[in-house]
């Protein structure tokens, strides 16, 4: 396992956790910035600085040439080894930067719609589920129907008391509308990332 210390610059000490958020979200922009070097055809490597890092660090060879084939290749095998991650989850990524990168232009626009997409989508949900996220994480099947069902309210209820949340709402919605995530592509994101933040969590709090 060293060559995540190697790979995300870790520290050795007892706090650090491999396969952890910080790592899991490191390798969702890899996998991003490695499909669309493969779409656009990007050749500039400080162009994309996650993915260089990891190009670099694990000496991912360049394959027919063409940069982002073998490195997109390697962090979804590494996605799918430690995360589980689904197939389905890769091939959403695809369609939705084919829909989006047609030119380098596109690019920067659309990894900060991702982005923003991202982080109001777990700030919502965190305030959406607000206690109910204190649930042990040995609750998986709980918790993956109490996000499933908070994503599913993101995109379909309209009759938000809070006037912020519904605010967040609809900015969420816009963003998806460009970029096409399914709810279940969603759900599987942020029920992900809410089980490592809980994991990260568990000595203080659960175990």
């Amino acid at each position: 396992m060293g060559i995540f210390s190697k790979l995300f610059g870790h520290k050795n000490n007892e706090e650090t956790k491999i396969g952890g958020m910080e790592d899991y979200m490191t390798l969702i922009r890899v996998y991003f910035q490695a499909a669309i070097a493969e779409k656009v055809g990007i050749t500039n490597l400080a162009a994309l600085p996650d993915l260089r890092q990891f190009k670099t660090s694990l000496h991912v060879p360049t394959v027919n040439n063409k940069l982002g084939v073998g490195e997109k290749a390697r962090c979804k095998k590494m996605l799918k080894d430690l995360y589980g991650t689904e197939d389905m989850f890769f091939k959403e990524i695809d369609q939705s930067i084919r829909k989006n990168c047609s030119k380098i232009q596109d690019v920067q626009i659309y990894l900060i719609q991702f982005q923003n997409y991202t982080q109001n989508l777990m700030m919502l949900t965190g305030n959406l589920m607000k206690f109910k996220l204190r649930l042990p994480s040995f609750f998986k099947k709980a918790l993956y129907t109490m996000t499933e069902k908070t994503i599913n309210d993101i995109f379909n209820k309209n009759d938000f008391n809070d006037a912020s949340a519904m605010k967040s709402v609809v900015e969420i919605r816009q963003y998806n509308k460009r970029l096409g995530f399914s709810q279940k592509w969603t759900t599987d994101f942020v029920y992900q990332v809410v089980m490592l933040a809980k994991k990260e969590k568990a000595p203080k709090n659960e175990d």
